[in-house]
């Protein structure tokens, strides 16, 4: 339970004011303070309540800057001191009901109800008024099951709450650079949705920095098959998940397999395209899945014999066909030598073991289904009966070449189950963390598989919400992650940022009343954050509430470590790890 000071009226006496309204634009307006002493207690980004016409209801807004200087009216010619003019430009963020015509007290909406007004008094929120205003913030955005982040810098009496239906059905971004705090907010919303009966998350985990939240009721953390769980014959049941290449749809795996600038590229493109559907109707003719052989199509994920299809390209190579003189050599002779070199490299390349090495399980019909239940619900996890709430895949083994592929087809997965399948009662955040390095801004030097995840990504952006799919992007360089994602996401926690390029785009990214307020990114304290977007009421600075398990986000404190004991090192061990491509755990 919340205890508020809510149901306390605020009130202002006229001896309180600071100044009056001088001009009114739209969303701002410009107050006239006359008293110097007063101007000096006032700061940017502090916020101040306009008195309305009607009782008990006031204009609240930020302050954007505060100025003293010549007045507009000053004679230039005139021998006797210019008379200064103190001048504070406030942008308007809400109004503020300090009662409702349903009966509550103290209620803030987003919405400017009314215009203020040329001399309007104006009054700081500061002190207990301040603390009875955020706090009926919290009251408000907490009536349901609460998203808490942390408390608001302004009052940190006042615990800062999202709404957490808008923040994940419409989409989120979180953004700041190494050291900020980032992974620690990313962290506690996973802990809260964890915490919820039905809470349904999927964490790309790129660097495996989130493992210690498994140890949490309700989280469940998976990997992709590296080498050695390739070997060893690790499937779901130890929380090790394949990627057979039959999931991928055709246009991304002839990207992976064959090479655009080959002179035969546009033969073998179609002979692999009809060698492919074959083997997939004859799969579906064996098990005699006819309803599926009259509705299949050439992406339709059904498995199929890669093999098999290699042997088919290899016998068409090498095929002479009589002749008007005996033999003579086939259409296809000669033309497919580079494509099957390059299938074949990829398919004996243990580093793509999770894609051509995986156990013979998952060329069955139904191993799909499986799969999709781990990635797309809160089924429980293997060997557990307690509902996985969060799945965390550690995807940190895969190749850097294939990772925005990989990543973009467990989300691909997830999207088509709930398209498909009519899902969407059963809503699903991905949480895509490190996704500028699979959700890329595009650019000329993005090979075809960067391009083709890419889309998977825009779309779920853009129709996502339709499906009960929503997004977190977070990332420490927000100026090399796509725009359309970007611009597609309306909640914002921006932490310290030092980059200008990054806090360019967040400033773009805000609303045109509000772009001021980014100049704070980069004096932002770790674990602070600017708050911004239709699940928060009030465009705010809060402090992140640390995780109670906090990430291995393995940043080292250099100088402290060199000043301490000689740590044990396992040089061989580490080159071992290399050579097998699979982390030391």
């Amino acid at each position: 339970m919340i205890t508020t000071t809510a149901d306390t009226e605020i009130a202002f006496d006229d001896k309180d004011c600071l100044g009056k309204v001088r001009s009114v634009d739209t969303a701002t307006v410009t107050l006239s303070v006359d008293d110097l002493e007063t101007l000096q207690r006032l700061q940017v980004n502090r916020l101040v309540a306009i008195r309305m016409s009607a009782v008990g209801h006031y204009l609240i807004g930020m302050v954007d800057r505060i100025r003293r200087t010549v007045a507009d009216d000053a004679d230039p010619d005139d021998d006797q001191e210019p008379v200064e003019a103190n001048i504070v430009r406030v942008i308007l963020i809400g109004t503020f009901k300090t009662l409702s015509k349903d009966g509550r007290r103290n209620v803030f909406v987003r919405s400017l109800e009314q215009v203020a007004s040329i001399a309007d008094p104006a009054f700081a929120l500061e002190g207990a008024r301040l603390t009875t205003f955020m706090q009926s913030i919290s009251r408000d955005a907490s009536k349901d099951a609460p998203l808490e982040l942390g408390v608001y810098t302004l009052d940190d009496a006042a615990k800062a709450f999202l709404d957490g239906n808008r923040f994940f059905q419409r989409h989120a971004v979180i953004v700041g650079s190494t050291g900020s705090g980032k992974s620690y907010t990313t962290a506690r919303l996973l802990e809260q949705i964890a915490a919820l009966p039905n809470g349904n998350a999927l964490v790309f985990d790129v660097h495996g920095e989130y493992e210690e939240l498994g140890a949490d009721d309700g989280i469940a953390i998976y990997r992709i098959a590296g080498p050695g769980d390739v070997q060893a014959r690790l499937g779901l049941d130890d929380r090790v998940i394949h990627l057979p290449y039959w999931l991928l749809r055709y246009e991304a795996l002839q990207a992976l397999l064959m090479e655009r600038s080959d002179s035969n590229a546009p033969t073998q493109a179609a002979f692999l395209s009809e060698t492919i559907y074959r083997a997939k109707r004859d799969l579906l003719e064996t098990a005699s899945e006819l309803e599926l052989l009259e509705q299949f199509t050439l992406d339709s994920p059904v498995p199929f014999d890669l093999p098999s299809v290699i042997d088919e390209l290899s016998k068409k190579d090498v095929e002479m066909v009589p002749g008007a003189r005996g033999e003579k050599q086939g259409d296809y002779f000669g033309k497919f030598a580079r494509l099957i070199g390059r299938m074949k490299t990829r398919t004996d390349d243990k580093r793509f073991g999770f894609l051509f090495g995986a156990p013979e399980a998952t060329m069955n019909l139904d191993w799909l289904a499986r799969l999709g239940s781990i990635l797309a619900t809160n089924a429980p996890a293997a060997g557990a009966t307690e509902r996985s709430r969060v799945r965390i895949v550690d995807v940190s083994e895969v190749p850097s070449d294939v990772l925005p592929l990989v990543v973009a087809l467990l989300a691909e997965i997830v999207f088509r189950l709930k398209q498909w399948g009519r899902l969407r009662e059963d809503p699903i955040s991905l949480v895509c963390d490190e996704a500028h390095l699979y959700v890329p801004e595009t650019g000329g030097s993005m090979d075809a598989l960067s391009t083709l995840s890419l889309g998977t990504f825009e779309r779920i952006a853009k129709e996502g919400r339709k499906y009960g799919v929503g997004l977190v992007i977070v990332t420490q360089r927000p100026s090399e992650v796509n725009r359309t994602v970007l611009s597609q996401s309306n909640n914002y926690i921006a932490m310290r940022l030092l980059n200008a390029d990054d806090r360019s785009v967040i400033r773009a990214l805000l609303p045109d009343s509000l772009g001021g307020f980014s100049d704070l990114l980069q004096s932002l304290d770790v674990g602070e954050a600017l708050v911004v977007g239709d699940a928060s009421l009030l465009p705010s600075r809060v402090r992140i509430t640390p995780p109670n398990r906090k990430p291995n986000s393995k940043t080292r404190d250099f100088w402290t470590d060199w000043s301490g004991a000689a740590p044990a090192t396992d040089v061989a061990a580490a080159v071992e790890a290399w050579r097998k491509q699979s982390i030391a755990r």
